[in-house]
């Protein structure tokens, strides 16, 4: 940290007065962020007026998440090619068009190549805005203060996007968000004209070295993954033959990347990147978490349309508790970790207890006829847990040298924004389908003419029945083992957070165990000692 001259931002005309500035940066952030290919909250809407199925719009909505994390390693020098204004024009121009073509089209690889663009001007707008105030937010460039502001950003605005997606396609159509976003896309582009002039503060630097084709390649890896854990279930996994084909793809093309990045001068992720404790244990525990709320795309979906018999209203309302979760939760983070400077494992240690009290309270209070106030403090410690953890993984990122640091935060990206979420239901929605289906023979096999209760429901009624109680016992079951893997994780960094492992032990080598095995036989022959 180091102190700086007085904040301004010369890209913005003179007339403009300097404390409103920021905020007008602030309000194209909100803009940008709302701006995407495909908005997922709608999903229901565009299945049911398109020819695509649910699993063609998610993978094109996860192919806007792996544009996003790719943009992270060549960030730095787009900042210092482009001014701000040309950028913010470029972005807003790319994302109109992005939202065009995705209203209309109806081919799947144009969707999600437009979607996977979209991703990276959306990142592109958002880096150029952030990165422009802040030294309004932290003056000393205190990571763990920026990052605080960040992910306030960015998830209120993820889901403020679903709740006015929501209600834009109930009250009229889904075909109205774009033309929403478009709409507030060419007002960024008025302002801009009009307050922002062409200033640049240091000579261009130029966008050659970048491996373009790494980052290509790395796209296509994404891709795969994602193809494989969308489709996967609808393919039948490996019984099918496009899901081999994009697993022996991914291999193949991970493969040749990494021995690309291996004698290549600069490399799009240098290999060095994945070496840092720093990078590696985060991204695994990524991995770990996004499994653990899994349910919150999965199970909470289907059992508050399925069983409670909530609509798309209902539903997209606790949005605002989740809302009130990432403030609570940024706020908290800010106080103690950015302020009184707690360590990562407290950190750590805290977010994981809110994460298992939150998969703890579903598996003790799922019910038939839950209340829907009863939903709102397992949805806000969802919520509050995943804030801090994903405050304090990007912010131990600032251990990596800076060489390394964009590509670092690109690789951390990949599965805390990419595949990570992907992944996470894949295996869960596996896990429920063979869990449904043992659950539900099980169920079956005490119903024939003898048990009273078929004469009172038709065959139709009873397939129901016997379904929706598989279908609770199954979630319950698996969240009984999501508890316990997140209740280990925690045991484990308790041991590591506390006192209990011997830290200033003894260990004695072999030399002193033989010299004092030694002195014991002499002093036993000088006493007579004899075995």
């Amino acid at each position: 940290m180091h102190e700086t001259g007085p904040f301004s931002i010369p890209a913005i005309r003179d007339f403009v007065p300097p404390k409103l500035r920021p905020w007008i940066i602030i309000a194209f952030v909100i803009i940008f962020q709302f701006s995407g290919g495909i908005y997922l909250s709608a999903v229901n809407e565009m299945v049911g007026s398109t020819a695509l199925m649910q699993e063609d719009i998610m993978m094109a909505g996860y192919a806007s998440m792996v544009g996003m994390g790719l943009t992270f390693a060549i960030m730095f020098r787009l900042k210092f090619r482009f001014a701000s204004k040309t950028s913010l024009m470029t972005c807003s121009i790319a994302l109109i068009i992005a939202n065009l073509i995705c209203m209309h089209t109806r081919s799947i690889p144009l969707l999600v190549i437009t979607c996977f663009f979209a991703g990276i001007f959306r990142m592109w707008a958002t880096f150029e805005c952030n990165s422009t105030i802040q030294l309004w937010l932290t003056p000393k460039r205190d990571l763990s203060v920026f990052f605080c502001f960040i992910y306030l950003l960015v998830q209120s605005c993820i889901q403020l996007s679903g709740l006015i997606t929501v209600y834009t396609a109930f009250w009229a159509k889904w075909e109205y968000m774009h033309w929403l976003i478009v709409g507030l896309l060419l007002l960024v582009m008025l302002v801009t004209l009009w307050l922002f002039r062409s200033y640049r503060s240091l000579p261009k630097l130029p966008l050659f070295g970048i491996d373009w084709l790494g980052a290509l390649m790395w796209g296509l890896v994404l891709l795969c993954i994602l193809f494989v854990c969308v489709y996967g279930e609808h393919y039948d996994w490996y019984r099918s033959f496009p899901i081999r084909v994009a697993t022996v793809i991914g291999i193949v093309v991970l493969a040749l990347n990494l021995w690309r990045a291996s004698f290549i001068r600069h490399p799009f992720i240098a290999l060095k990147t994945w070496t840092y404790r720093s990078v590696w244990l985060p991204f695994i525990l990524y991995i770990i978490i996004d499994i653990l709320l899994a349910p919150s795309h999965l199970f909470e979906h289907i059992y508050m349309e399925g069983i409670l018999g909530y609509d798309a209203l209902n539903v997209i309302s606790l949005n605002w508790v989740v809302l009130l979760g990432i403030v609570v939760g940024a706020a908290f983070t800010f106080l103690t970790f950015s302020r009184r400077k707690w360590r990562y494992k407290t950190m750590t240690v805290i977010a994981f207890t809110s994460i298992t009290v939150y998969l703890m309270y579903f598996y003790f209070g799922i019910d038939y006829a839950l209340p829907k106030e009863t939903l709102f403090v397992p949805l806000f410690l969802r919520s509050f847990g995943y804030v801090i953890i994903a405050i304090c993984f990007l912010t131990v990122l600032s251990r990596v040298p800076f060489q390394h640091f964009f590509q670092a935060v690109s690789v951390q990206a990949f599965v805390s924004a990419g595949f990570g979420s992907a992944l996470g239901t894949a295996i869960l929605g596996r896990a429920l389908s063979v869990t449904l289906k043992k659950n539900a023979m099980l169920l079956s096999s005490s119903l024939d003419h003898v048990n009273p209760f078929i004469n009172r429901m038709s065959a139709g009624e009873l397939y129901g029945a016997v379904q929706q109680q598989a279908l609770m016992v199954s979630m319950k079951e698996l969240y009984g083992w999501l508890i316990l893997i997140a209740l280990f994780c925690l045991l484990v960094f308790l041991v590591y957070e506390s006192d209990i492992r011997p830290y200033k032990v003894l260990h004695p080598t072999y030399r002193s165990i033989r010299r004092f095995a030694k002195h014991e036989l002499r002093m036993d022959k000088k006493l007579g000692v004899t075995g």
